[in-house]
């Protein structure tokens, strides 16, 4: 367990890292004060980029939770940074935090149902936001989040660490050299088997218990519900992300429609029954489909198919696949074929093709991501939301990016209580995608 991660575990276990004094940056005149909203799972595993920089200055940190609250300031003080100033007592007590003049910008990784209240908020107060996904629940606070973020001119951007995955970024780097040749059709998505995070049973986190709601701990208190309340692709941008630098969605090209199709809910119930025997969570009716696929049009002619798929035995795969008129990547297989560069006209390993087209930025900044969670690139994410907001500059997510792959969620469970109808891809640009260019990674200047 790295360094990092081992702080994200500690605010479920109630360990504390005991984290180095010393910082991967030099130190810095200019520093990024920042307020944390949520300071739970994902939140402390953020607090813990936060506390490894000398750019850094953690301020205020809220959290309607005193023992994740605990955890927080017992590693800030093992990190020998300055206390920060707690705020809680109740879900509107973030409002405080944003009454500071000293923070810079707000982390917010909350239960899903707080991002669009709190990221408004935060807009109009004039706090850079880096939110956690998703952006909002319905179209409308989508709509909201892109509004408010014109009128104040303050940026926002989903902190959708996939953008910055290796392989990812090696992917990117190959479509912009054209060894794909022109882009036909790309693939995405969540599969990855949840079973155990949305169940448990308050003492461990991964794994025991069949609980949910108030007896459990972390995402399990919140996130099961909606897996019983609604059938749709819940979390589209770690699929959706990727594709959107692929395509230049925004830059250039844009979805234009979607249609949602989800599979019979059995997998939770299964899981509940053979866990404990006749606990009566297993006879919940869960809406939310074992399997759910959308298909996306694009304005340039390409297609695009996001799978959710989070409640069934699987190893982890996000389901990349990247197809053009030379080449195609599947991400299931770890496979790649180049016509005509492709030995013996077959499907080979990613190994070297990832090695030699290796995103610049990962070579670079590798050493500085290493041990960082999810592979690197929570390093990556962090920084580049950090490095945007030291140069008063947008965000390389911006909040119309933002808005494009969280959106999916919403226009899925419509379409699904449709009866499949398609569904109308809103333009969140308006307009401007025709001429907007896609810098995504193009340099390190903030990424």
């Amino acid at each position: 367990m790295n360094r990092r991660e081992f702080i994200h575990t500690g605010a479920i276990a109630s360990g504390i890292a005991i984290l180095p004094s010393g910082s991967i940056f030099a130190a810095s005149a200019t520093k990024v004060r920042l307020g944390y909203i949520g300071v739970g799972a994902r939140g402390m595993s953020h607090i813990s980029e936060g506390l490894l920089r000398d750019d850094v200055e953690i301020v205020a940190i809220c959290d309607t939770q005193e023992s994740s609250l605990k955890i927080c300031r017992e590693a800030i003080a093992k990190a020998g940074k300055p206390a920060a100033k707690e705020y809680t007592g109740g879900t509107d007590a973030y409002k405080h935090l944003l009454d500071r003049k000293d923070i810079d910008a707000v982390i917010i990784a909350t239960p899903w149902q707080f991002h669009h209240s709190q990221s408004i908020d935060a807009m109009k107060a004039s706090k850079y936001v880096g939110c956690e996904v998703i952006a909002g629940l319905t179209v409308k606070e989508h709509w909201d989040i892109v509004n408010t973020s014109e009128q104040t001119g303050v940026p926002y951007m989903t902190l959708e660490n996939v953008c910055y995955r290796r392989d990812v970024m090696a992917v990117l780097n190959m479509t912009r050299q054209g060894l794909f040749g022109e882009l036909v059709h790309a693939e995405g998505g969540y599969q990855h088997n949840l079973r155990n995070v949305l169940f448990n049973n308050g003492k461990q986190y991964y794994g025991g218990g069949v609980e949910y709601g108030p007896k459990a701990l972390s995402e399990a208190q919140w996130r099961t519900q909606f897996n019983i309340d609604t059938d749709g692709d819940l979390y589209p941008t770690h699929g959706a992300g990727p594709v959107i630098n692929y395509l230049n969605i925004n830059a250039g090209n844009r979805f234009t429609n979607l249609v949602s199709f989800s599979s019979k809910a059995r997998g939770l119930a299964a899981y509940v029954e053979e866990q404990a025997p006749g606990n009566a969570n297993a006879k919940i009716n869960y809406k939310n489909g074992d399997i759910t696929q959308t298909m996306l049009n694009c304005a340039n002619g390409e297609t695009v198919m996001l799978t959710h798929d989070t409640h069934l035995p699987r190893p982890y795969s996000l389901g990349f696949r990247v197809q053009g008129t030379k080449g195609i990547w599947m991400d299931v297989n770890r496979s790649i074929y180049i016509e005509g560069q492709s030995k013996n006209d077959a499907w080979e390993p990613v190994k070297e093709w990832f090695a030699k087209y290796d995103h610049p930025l990962w070579k670079k900044y590798e050493q500085e991501a290493s041990g960082a969670g999810h592979g690197g690139m929570d390093w990556f994410v962090f920084n580049a939301f950090v490095q945007a907001v030291k140069q008063k500059k947008q965000t390389p997510i911006d909040v119309y990016d933002s808005a494009t792959m969280s959106v999916i969620a919403p226009l899925s469970t419509k379409s699904i209580a449709e009866g499949n109808k398609p569904q109308e891809f809103p333009d969140f640009t308006r307009g401007k995608w025709k001429s907007r260019k896609n810098s995504f990674a193009l340099d390190d200047s903030g990424f």
